[in-house]
């Protein structure tokens, strides 16, 4: 099976959504498949605004692609536990772009995560790395799965 290009764009503000995004990638680029697959991190609620710009420039295009979306955020194993529906913002963009599906992962901040607020949440014992690269390879397979069987 010859490998076709595999487009996984994100918008990130320290660099957990990048990890995820890179995971993704591999997998799909390991499995040979063509998707397009676009994420962002969740902040109070709130979807990156690089990923939504992201979504919006490139509507028409995207609109004629299979395309997956997901969402990074959670500072706890809720993503884990729960399927966590698309924050309104994604779910709009979902639809304009056609997107087949959503997916949310657990976020990330460590002590190397920059800003006052990353610290704050450090210093209350709220942070930690909350990806988990099996769901998140799992997630990539079924991906590459959808598009064998179509």
């Amino acid at each position: 099976m010859s490998t076709k290009r595999v487009l996984v764009a994100y918008g990130t503000k320290h660099g957990a959504t990048a990890g995820i995004a890179e995971q993704i990638g591999k997998t799909l680029r390991e499995d040979g498949l063509d998707a397009v697959v676009l994420g962002g991190s969740l902040y109070a609620g709130h979807w990156s605004s690089k990923a939504k710009h992201c979504a919006e420039r490139n509507a028409e295009s995207l609109r004629h692609r299979p395309v997956w979306m997901f969402s990074s955020g959670p500072l706890d194993r809720s993503a884990e536990e729960d399927d966590i529906p698309p924050v309104s913002a994604v779910a709009r963009e979902m639809q304009l772009i056609g997107a087949r599906e959503h997916m949310t992962f657990g976020g990330s901040i460590t002590a190397h995560t920059p800003g006052f607020l990353a610290k704050a949440l450090l210093h209350e014992g709220k942070g930690g790395d909350f990806r988990n690269p099996e769901r998140i390879q799992n997630w990539a397979h079924h991906i590459s799965a959808e598009l064998v069987a179509a």
